[in-house]
Protein backbone atom coordinates (compact mmCIF):
# COMPACT_ATOMS: atom_id res chain seq x y z
CA UNK A 1 0.00 0.00 0.00
CA UNK A 2 2.88 2.47 0.89
CA UNK A 3 4.55 2.10 -2.78
CA UNK A 4 1.64 2.46 -3.90
CA UNK A 5 1.15 5.55 -2.47
CA UNK A 6 4.43 6.44 -3.19
CA UNK A 7 3.93 6.08 -6.88
CA UNK A 8 1.18 8.45 -6.73
CA UNK A 9 3.12 11.22 -4.92
CA UNK A 10 5.41 10.82 -7.71
CA UNK A 11 3.02 10.99 -10.61
CA UNK A 12 1.04 13.93 -8.94
CA UNK A 13 4.26 15.95 -8.62
CA UNK A 14 4.92 15.28 -12.23
CA UNK A 15 1.84 16.96 -13.26
CA UNK A 16 1.61 19.53 -11.10
CA UNK A 17 5.88 20.46 -12.58
CA UNK A 18 4.28 19.97 -16.29
CA UNK A 19 0.93 22.06 -15.42
CA UNK A 20 3.39 24.66 -14.61
CA UNK A 21 5.74 24.50 -17.61
CA UNK A 22 2.91 24.55 -19.69
CA UNK A 23 0.86 27.69 -18.13
CA UNK A 24 4.32 29.18 -18.63
CA UNK A 25 5.07 28.34 -21.79
CA UNK A 26 1.50 29.76 -23.02
CA UNK A 27 1.80 32.62 -20.97
CA UNK A 28 5.47 33.54 -22.35
CA UNK A 29 3.75 33.33 -26.29
CA UNK A 30 0.98 35.65 -25.41
CA UNK A 31 3.56 38.08 -24.25
CA UNK A 32 5.47 37.42 -27.20
CA UNK A 33 4.85 40.26 -30.04
CA UNK A 34 3.42 38.49 -33.33
CA UNK A 35 5.90 38.20 -35.93
CA UNK A 36 5.52 37.88 -39.81
CA UNK A 37 7.04 39.05 -43.08
CA UNK A 38 6.63 40.65 -46.01
CA UNK A 39 9.65 39.64 -48.51
CA UNK A 40 12.75 39.97 -46.43
CA UNK A 41 11.73 42.51 -43.80
CA UNK A 42 10.28 41.70 -40.17
CA UNK A 43 7.01 43.04 -39.48
CA UNK A 44 6.46 43.42 -35.49
CA UNK A 45 4.18 45.94 -33.66
CA UNK A 46 3.45 49.19 -34.24
CA UNK A 47 3.04 48.03 -38.20
CA UNK A 48 0.79 44.96 -37.31
CA UNK A 49 -2.66 45.51 -35.71
CA UNK A 50 -2.84 42.50 -32.61
CA UNK A 51 -6.24 42.80 -32.32
CA UNK A 52 -9.36 46.10 -32.49
CA UNK A 53 -8.05 47.54 -29.05
CA UNK A 54 -4.06 47.58 -29.36
CA UNK A 55 -4.80 49.37 -33.07
CA UNK A 56 -2.56 52.33 -33.83
CA UNK A 57 -2.18 54.51 -36.46
CA UNK A 58 0.45 53.61 -37.39
CA UNK A 59 -0.58 50.39 -39.01
CA UNK A 60 -1.47 52.59 -41.64
CA UNK A 61 2.09 53.85 -41.81
CA UNK A 62 3.16 50.60 -44.30
CA UNK A 63 1.86 48.42 -47.04
CA UNK A 64 3.04 45.30 -48.63
CA UNK A 65 2.67 44.66 -51.90
CA UNK A 66 3.76 41.67 -53.63
CA UNK A 67 5.97 41.08 -50.96
CA UNK A 68 7.75 44.34 -51.03
CA UNK A 69 6.99 46.75 -48.29
CA UNK A 70 6.40 50.46 -49.16
CA UNK A 71 5.96 53.58 -46.90
CA UNK A 72 2.78 55.14 -47.69
CA UNK A 73 2.23 58.99 -48.58
CA UNK A 74 -0.19 61.23 -50.99
CA UNK A 75 2.28 61.34 -53.11
CA UNK A 76 2.50 57.21 -53.93
CA UNK A 77 4.26 53.84 -52.69
CA UNK A 78 8.27 54.44 -51.12
CA UNK A 79 9.82 51.58 -51.01
CA UNK A 80 11.11 50.50 -47.62
CA UNK A 81 14.92 49.09 -47.13
CA UNK A 82 14.92 48.42 -43.38
CA UNK A 83 13.63 48.48 -40.08
CA UNK A 84 14.76 49.30 -36.51
CA UNK A 85 13.00 48.73 -33.74
CA UNK A 86 15.34 49.07 -31.50
CA UNK A 87 15.71 53.11 -32.41
CA UNK A 88 12.28 52.71 -34.02
CA UNK A 89 13.41 54.11 -37.15
CA UNK A 90 12.91 52.72 -40.76
CA UNK A 91 14.85 53.88 -44.11
CA UNK A 92 12.96 54.85 -47.35
CA UNK A 93 15.65 53.92 -49.41
CA UNK A 94 16.48 55.65 -52.59
CA UNK A 95 17.68 55.16 -56.35
CA UNK A 96 21.58 56.08 -56.89
CA UNK A 97 19.97 59.48 -58.38
CA UNK A 98 17.15 61.06 -59.05
CA UNK A 99 16.42 64.12 -61.46
CA UNK A 100 15.51 67.40 -59.86
CA UNK A 101 11.91 67.37 -62.13
CA UNK A 102 11.18 64.70 -59.43
CA UNK A 103 12.71 66.10 -56.12
CA UNK A 104 10.87 64.90 -53.49
CA UNK A 105 12.35 66.21 -49.93
CA UNK A 106 12.89 64.28 -47.13
CA UNK A 107 11.42 66.89 -44.71
CA UNK A 108 8.63 66.46 -46.81
CA UNK A 109 8.36 62.68 -46.10
CA UNK A 110 9.14 63.06 -42.57
CA UNK A 111 7.36 65.93 -41.59
CA UNK A 112 4.93 65.59 -38.75
CA UNK A 113 6.95 62.69 -37.52
CA UNK A 114 9.33 63.00 -34.22
CA UNK A 115 13.46 63.48 -35.75
CA UNK A 116 15.53 61.10 -36.48
CA UNK A 117 18.47 59.99 -34.29
CA UNK A 118 20.38 61.57 -36.96
CA UNK A 119 19.13 64.45 -39.53
CA UNK A 120 18.61 63.28 -43.12
CA UNK A 121 20.83 65.37 -45.55
CA UNK A 122 20.88 66.20 -49.09
CA UNK A 123 22.95 65.57 -51.90
CA UNK A 124 23.17 68.21 -55.40
CA UNK A 125 24.66 67.02 -58.43
CA UNK A 126 25.56 69.36 -61.27
CA UNK A 127 24.98 72.54 -59.71
CA UNK A 128 25.89 75.85 -61.84
CA UNK A 129 25.01 77.98 -58.32
CA UNK A 130 25.96 77.82 -54.85
CA UNK A 131 24.23 80.54 -52.64
CA UNK A 132 20.96 80.56 -51.81
CA UNK A 133 18.86 83.12 -50.10
CA UNK A 134 17.56 81.10 -46.71
CA UNK A 135 20.42 78.32 -47.05
CA UNK A 136 23.63 80.14 -47.35
CA UNK A 137 24.81 78.65 -44.35
CA UNK A 138 23.73 75.35 -44.84
CA UNK A 139 24.99 74.32 -47.99
CA UNK A 140 28.63 72.94 -48.25
CA UNK A 141 31.12 71.23 -51.30
CA UNK A 142 31.31 68.11 -50.92
CA UNK A 143 34.08 66.13 -53.21
CA UNK A 144 34.03 62.67 -52.15
CA UNK A 145 31.08 61.84 -53.99
CA UNK A 146 30.70 60.46 -57.23
CA UNK A 147 28.41 62.14 -60.07
CA UNK A 148 24.98 61.86 -61.12
CA UNK A 149 24.59 60.43 -64.52
CA UNK A 150 26.73 59.15 -66.87
CA UNK A 151 27.67 62.67 -68.62
CA UNK A 152 28.98 63.44 -65.10
CA UNK A 153 32.59 63.28 -66.24
CA UNK A 154 31.65 65.64 -69.44
CA UNK A 155 30.26 68.42 -67.01
CA UNK A 156 32.24 70.99 -66.48
CA UNK A 157 30.43 73.11 -63.65
CA UNK A 158 31.39 75.44 -60.84
CA UNK A 159 29.57 73.39 -58.17
CA UNK A 160 29.44 69.65 -58.80
CA UNK A 161 28.62 68.67 -55.79
CA UNK A 162 27.00 70.19 -52.53
CA UNK A 163 26.06 68.86 -49.76
CA UNK A 164 22.82 69.53 -47.13
CA UNK A 165 23.80 68.28 -44.03
CA UNK A 166 20.58 68.73 -42.25
CA UNK A 167 17.48 68.90 -44.60
CA UNK A 168 15.11 70.15 -41.99
CA UNK A 169 17.42 73.48 -41.16
CA UNK A 170 16.37 74.57 -45.19
CA UNK A 171 13.59 76.60 -45.67
CA UNK A 172 10.68 74.05 -46.96
CA UNK A 173 10.03 75.42 -49.91
CA UNK A 174 13.53 74.42 -50.92
CA UNK A 175 13.99 72.80 -53.99
CA UNK A 176 17.56 71.82 -56.36
CA UNK A 177 16.02 73.96 -59.31
CA UNK A 178 17.09 76.77 -57.45
CA UNK A 179 20.83 76.20 -57.55
CA UNK A 180 20.41 74.86 -60.63
CA UNK A 181 21.05 71.54 -60.33
CA UNK A 182 20.13 68.66 -62.64
CA UNK A 183 19.84 66.01 -59.75
CA UNK A 184 19.96 65.03 -56.25
CA UNK A 185 20.28 61.84 -53.48
CA UNK A 186 18.55 61.40 -50.25
CA UNK A 187 21.38 60.01 -48.27
CA UNK A 188 21.63 59.68 -44.12
CA UNK A 189 24.74 59.12 -41.85
CA UNK A 190 25.54 55.60 -40.49
CA UNK A 191 26.77 57.15 -37.51
CA UNK A 192 27.76 60.12 -35.75
CA UNK A 193 31.12 59.46 -36.44
CA UNK A 194 30.70 59.77 -39.94
CA UNK A 195 31.41 63.65 -39.88
CA UNK A 196 32.79 63.59 -43.11
CA UNK A 197 30.01 62.00 -44.69
CA UNK A 198 32.31 59.47 -46.06
CA UNK A 199 29.98 56.78 -44.69
CA UNK A 200 26.34 57.65 -46.03
CA UNK A 201 23.59 55.48 -47.03
CA UNK A 202 21.32 56.20 -49.73
CA UNK A 203 17.89 57.15 -48.60
CA UNK A 204 15.70 58.63 -45.62
CA UNK A 205 15.06 57.90 -41.76
CA UNK A 206 11.94 57.94 -40.53
CA UNK A 207 11.05 57.61 -37.04
CA UNK A 208 7.96 56.11 -35.82
CA UNK A 209 8.62 56.68 -31.98
CA UNK A 210 5.83 58.32 -31.21
CA UNK A 211 5.68 58.51 -27.46
CA UNK A 212 2.41 56.99 -25.71
CA UNK A 213 0.99 60.49 -23.76
CA UNK A 214 0.82 62.37 -27.55
CA UNK A 215 -3.10 62.33 -27.63
CA UNK A 216 -3.45 62.49 -31.10
CA UNK A 217 -0.11 62.31 -33.97
CA UNK A 218 -2.69 63.96 -36.80
CA UNK A 219 -3.15 67.23 -34.71
CA UNK A 220 -1.02 68.72 -37.35
CA UNK A 221 -2.81 67.62 -40.06
CA UNK A 222 -5.49 69.65 -38.91
CA UNK A 223 -4.07 73.09 -38.86
CA UNK A 224 -4.05 75.32 -41.89
CA UNK A 225 -0.23 75.62 -41.51
CA UNK A 226 0.48 72.37 -40.09
CA UNK A 227 3.67 70.21 -39.83
CA UNK A 228 2.16 67.69 -42.01
CA UNK A 229 3.86 66.01 -44.19
CA UNK A 230 2.84 63.58 -47.21
CA UNK A 231 3.84 60.27 -44.86
CA UNK A 232 1.46 61.37 -42.03
CA UNK A 233 -1.23 63.16 -43.90
CA UNK A 234 -1.78 59.71 -45.38
CA UNK A 235 -2.19 58.49 -42.23
CA UNK A 236 -4.72 60.73 -40.71
CA UNK A 237 -6.53 61.10 -44.29
CA UNK A 238 -7.01 57.93 -45.86
CA UNK A 239 -8.61 59.39 -48.90
CA UNK A 240 -5.58 61.26 -49.77
CA UNK A 241 -3.62 58.40 -49.78
CA UNK A 242 -2.05 57.40 -53.18
CA UNK A 243 -1.69 53.36 -53.96
CA UNK A 244 0.51 54.09 -57.00
CA UNK A 245 4.64 54.03 -56.70
CA UNK A 246 6.06 57.10 -55.76
CA UNK A 247 8.15 59.42 -58.53
CA UNK A 248 11.79 57.85 -56.92
CA UNK A 249 13.45 56.20 -60.37
CA UNK A 250 13.55 59.32 -62.38
CA UNK A 251 16.51 59.66 -64.91
CA UNK A 252 18.87 61.85 -64.60
CA UNK A 253 18.55 64.65 -67.20
CA UNK A 254 21.90 66.42 -68.66
CA UNK A 255 22.75 70.20 -67.29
Amino acid sequence: MEEILQIFKKFKLQYLLLSHMLLFTTSTALKTAPTLHCGNLQLQTPFLAQNSTNFSPLNLMTRCKSQKLYFRTSLGLFPISSIDYTSKTLIVSHTSCSSSEHFVSPALLSAGFPSPPLPNSLLLFNCSHKTHPTAASFIHNCTRFHMCGEAASEVQLPFSCLLVKDIEKLDPGFHPKDLSCSGYRRVYRRSLSEEDYEGVDLGSRISFDIPDHVPDMCNECKKPNGNCGVGLKCICHANDCSKRQGPFSCHITRH
